[in-house]
């Protein structure tokens, strides 16, 4: 008899759902690329590679292969199912299991509120440095001038040409979170409306026209990678770079914080909990195999940010080689003067044997001279990641290759796009809980609800062009969502396992 009713349950709310006029995909691919789209950001990028530096190279994978087997897919498959099955927002979710778990699809809806906003000011940087990338030569390349034009500005002197560009002329940075707060830098401001203007046009009607654009946003990113996996591994240097990735430290691995660096990147890089892939998932048919789809977005997802390490390594590579070799001329060029060599008789291949030579000879002279310590690898190991190995890193090897405009707007227009692609998820796990729970009148359309709430989100993400933005979004980024959307997921097994129960 339980059985009975249980199934009598499942039928009714499953009938009810149906009753619904709900739009609908507009064929299994779109979802599928949406899905990929909302996963595959900026992390697995800018995230994934500097995991792998900084953890033992290939061993890293070890522990990121268990959490995507134990923790991505389950809850990937948990969400895109009980999406599917009510086919409802969030909210509305969470709200039809039990009423007492109204809560986590609201917590889910703030968390992509709070995303949605630092997200697309990152866009708005990309789009700063895509606008300047046409640019000859590449305002980052060198130092600007002074007013007076007898030299260069001392400030950018006293670190490097790209450092400048980014703090000062692109953040123009505060000393201090609360200093010149309230100086707005409306050059950001500009390319904040740019970037939401761009969200809103492709999100304005829902996955209707998601659906369209996410042909081009989800896949010309995986273009690029081939395009810059092919130039990275021509480049001097690349080999070290490789080396240096895929060459396994397993000792590390007896760290806890390797194991828990590892779940968390399978958690935030599959954009768990912040009810977007409910919101997607909810446009499908019921009928719709979602376990085929788990599997195959988390694998895609997790092959990416593999994929994406080997022509960032391969670059990295490049700028520690050529970080080395400038290390190494500067050494030769005192070394010459000091003994009055002849050029060209010190090079880089017999540079050790000539310091072993005069330390023995020479001692004394050799002393004296400020000589550097040219270690290779201690280049390779200065790992950065973010927006340190996207505005800075990246920007300054770019200025060193041929033709760098291209590599630049090619750069920076996949950075645009991944991040595009991840923002329709958040906008969607906002706006579809809103469109169920008809918060606003029948005579308003979608795309003044779309408006609306694009607003909002710009209008509070004001606070990140200011001069003390970055600070902001570096405490938005680090402590706004973490620990939320990991209670969030614990709620949502709750939920689903002991409440609304498995077997359903």
């Amino acid at each position: 008899m339980a059985a009975e009713k249980e199934n009598d349950c499942v039928t009714g709310e499953t009938n009810d759902a149906l009753k619904e006029e709900r739009p609908m995909w507009g064929n299994k691919i779109q979802y599928v690329l949406s899905c990929i789209g909302f996963a595959v950001g900026l992390g697995n990028v800018w995230r994934f590679p500097y995991l792998c530096q900084t953890y033992g190279g290939g061993a890293f994978l070890i522990p990121y292969t268990i959490a995507l087997i134990f923790e991505g897919i389950p809850l990937l498959h948990l969400e895109l199912a009980i999406g599917q099955r009510l086919r409802k927002g969030s909210i509305g979710v969470w709200n039809s299991i039990s009423p007492y778990l109204g809560g986590v699809g609201i917590a889910s809806m703030l968390a992509s509120f709070a995303v949605a906003m630092y997200y697309n000011t990152i866009l708005a940087w990309i789009l700063w440095y895509f606008f300047h990338s046409f640019e000859e030569p590449l305002p980052w390349k060198n130092c600007p001038l002074n007013n007076n034009g007898t030299g260069f500005i001392k400030e950018c002197e006293l670190s490097t040409p790209v450092d400048y560009f980014w703090y000062r002329n692109t953040l123009n940075i505060s000393p201090e979170i609360t200093a010149n707060k309230d100086s707005q830098q409306w050059c950001l401001v500009i390319c904040l409306v740019a970037a939401w203007l761009i969200v809103y046009c492709c999100v304005i009607r829902g996955i209707e026209t998601v659906g369209k654009v996410i042909y081009f946003t989800a896949t010309f990113p995986y273009l690029v990678l081939v395009i810059l996996l092919v130039r990275g591994l021509t480049l001097p240097g690349a080999i070290h770079g490789l080396t240096y990735l895929i060459t396994p430290d397993l000792s590390v691995l007896t760290q806890p914080r390797v194991w828990l660096d590892a779940a968390t990147q399978i958690f935030f890089s599959m954009s768990l909990s912040f009810g977007g892939l409910i919101a997607f998932s909810s446009y499908n048919s019921p009928k719709n195999d979602c376990e085929v789809d788990a599997v195959a977005v988390a694998v895609i997802n997790s092959i990416t940010s593999i994929f994406a390490s080997v022509p960032i390594f391969s670059i990295l590579g490049f700028k520690a080689t050529t970080a080395y070799w400038g290390c190494l001329d500067s050494n030769i060029l005192l070394i010459s003067n000091e003994f009055e060599i002849q050029d060209g008789n010190v090079t880089r291949e017999n540079y050790a044997s000539w310091i072993n030579d005069l330390n023995v000879t020479h001692h004394d002279r050799i002393s004296t001279l400020t000589l550097k310590n040219c270690v290779l690898k201690d280049f390779l190991d200065q790992s950065t990641s973010g927006t340190g190995l996207a505005f800075i890193a990246f920007t300054e090897v770019i200025v060193r290759m041929p033709v760098s405009q291209v590599w630049a707007v090619l750069f920076f227009v996949m950075l645009f796009n991944l991040g595009l692609s991840s923002m329709f998820g958040n906008v969607m796990g906002m706006l579809t809980p809103l469109l169920d729970l008809k918060v606003f009148p029948k005579c308003v359309p979608k795309e003044m609800i779309t408006a609306i709430l694009c607003l909002i989100c710009f209008s509070v993400a004001l606070i990140f062009t200011t001069a003390s933005g970055s600070y902001w979004l570096t405490i938005f980024d680090n402590y706004g969502t973490a620990l939320p959307l990991l209670i969030i997921a614990f709620f949502e097994l709750i939920g689903v396992i002991y409440v609304y129960g498995f077997r359903k």
